[in-house]
């Protein structure tokens, strides 16, 4: 699958959304296309560098999203919000000449579904914390709090973690992996506190 690839400092994964203001041209000319083809694009996390950089290094796990929604924003620029659908690896990326990063992709197996076990319980409750706050709700996502993947997606995309590290908890395969994971994490922020 031949696609867009829009390099950001932010990670979305299946099921989860995110806004973004769209002023640079060669943007506005994908989200055209997009709109026009009925097609999305897919998001990689910067490694390092601008999202506004004409040259991007980013990681080659990624999530094709969708547009599920764009207005003019009170600032002028498009804003548009996305949705995760699937977790895909970038075979190959080239650049058009406008500064476009186009990329060869394939999807990745599905996470296989999983109840949220008892060790983690905590887990469900902080993304709940996360949801209640007013920019979060306004996405309008729908969670599933018993269900391994979409708890531990929620958060990897929510809590204040470096790059690298939810990076990392996007590219693993095993939904209690990525809980492990999430709640050593989450210990140690506390004892950082």
């Amino acid at each position: 699958m031949n696609v867009p690839l829009f390099p950001l400092n932010s990670v979305v994964l299946p099921k989860g959304r995110i806004p973004l203001q769209l002023f640079e041209p060669r943007y506005i000319d994908m989200l055209t296309r997009c709109l026009k083809e009925d097609r999305g694009f897919v998001i990689v996390l910067l490694r390092e560098g601008a999202e506004t950089s004409q040259v991007a290094d980013f990681y080659d796990i990624g999530t094709y999203v969708r547009i599920i929604d764009f207005q003019q924003l009170d600032n002028g620029l498009l804003g548009i919000t996305v949705e995760g659908e699937s977790k895909v690896s970038v075979v190959r990326s080239w650049q058009q000449e406008d500064g476009l990063n186009l990329g060869d992709v394939e999807c990745l197996i599905s996470e296989a579904e999983s109840d949220v076990p008892e060790r983690y319980h905590e887990l469900p409750s902080v993304l709940r914390a996360l949801f209640r706050h007013p920019v979060i709700k306004d996405l309008g996502m729908d969670v599933d709090y018993q269900d391994a993947r979409q708890v531990g997606w929620r958060l990897t995309e929510l809590l204040p973690l470096d790059k690298q590290e939810k990076q990392g908890l996007a590219e693993l395969q095993d939904p209690l992996e990525r809980l492990d994971r999430l709640q050593n994490l989450l210990e140690a922020l506390e004892g950082e506190s």
